[in-house]
């Protein structure tokens, strides 16, 4: 077996952000362990740094994740047109990711056609820094219910971060998977992402889930690859429903090579690799 694919590889999750933007106990433990601080921080403004980087690893495109999160992690609404406008560099190969947060503003549906007019590919939502559940449109946000519509007709996925947080700030209460049932059942056609697929508590959940759900999927990125089987055992019965994902430059996410390295050695099918590393991704993106 070889050490690394011999196809091109999508990592749906990538943290290219506006970190001048970061509160200062945030930038700290962002820092924290860095020795390349000040590099990352130029990759995030300068896109043809990001791209050779991106063809070193053979990844193909790139899902690069923001959302607005003021309040806890510094990112406003301008995150949004900042990784929009980020992505103009090589549109094929950078997909922006957004949102809109419902718990601090009312014109969810406006702002959503706004972003998608822009050139958004896709929704990212952080219960945990962002302090809103999915499933809010049943309580007490219901024009949250405005983001699913719009990314519905639109054919944009929803990508929600589940499992854990360890940043200053972040409410774990808001952590778990189960929410995403009513997502899953109120709006049929979307299509829904777990990121981290609920590591660590809650990736039964996850799992449930997307073998309830036609549309609901995970992504296995921030889990260590060399985990990952002790995660989800039962993995290669799903790998029509896993997308890959790095959490890069997250914090035990030192390169992408080496991730995508670590799990091409596991003992999983080259057709379930296959999928998780290109198939199911370049299908899902292809519809936005």
């Amino acid at each position: 077996m070889t050490a690394y694919p011999g196809y091109p590889i999508i990592d749906v999750h990538i943290h290219i952000q506006p970190w001048w933007q970061l509160k200062p106990d945030v930038q700290t433990t962002m820092a924290r362990g860095r020795s390349n601080y000040d590099e990352l921080l130029d990759i995030m403004k300068r896109p043809e740094l990001f791209l050779s980087l991106m063809d070193e690893a053979g990844i193909e495109s790139a899902g690069l994740i923001n959302y607005v999160a003021p309040d806890l992690m510094g990112f406003d609404d301008t995150c949004c047109e900042y990784v929009i406008d980020y992505a103009k560099a090589a549109p094929e190969r950078l997909w922006p990711f957004g949102s809109v947060n419902p718990r601090l503003r009312t014109d969810c549906g406006a702002r959503m056609r706004e972003l998608i007019d822009q050139g958004l590919r896709a929704v990212k939502i952080h219960p945990p820094h962002q302090l809103v559940q999915v499933n809010d449109y049943l309580g007490p946000y219901p024009h949250q219910a405005e983001i699913y519509e719009e990314c519905q007709k639109a054919g944009l996925p929803v990508m929600i971060h589940t499992g854990t947080s360890i940043f200053p700030g972040a409410r774990n209460k808001f952590a778990r998977c189960m929410p995403v049932d009513d997502l899953a059942v109120d709006f049929p056609d979307l299509v829904i992402i777990m990121a981290h697929g609920g590591r660590p508590l809650y990736m039964d959940e996850a799992f449930f889930l997307i073998r309830r759900h036609k549309n609901v999927y995970i992504d296995i990125s921030g889990i260590p690859p060399k985990s990952l089987m002790r995660s989800f055992p039962r993995l290669e019965q799903v790998a029509g429903k896993v997308l890959w994902g790095t959490d890069w430059p997250g914090p035990g996410v030192p390169n992408v090579r080496g991730n995508v390295e670590q799990f091409w050695a596991l003992e999983l099918s080259d057709e379930s690799k296959r999928k998780i590393l290109y198939d199911n991704a370049a299908a899902l993106f292809s519809r936005c």
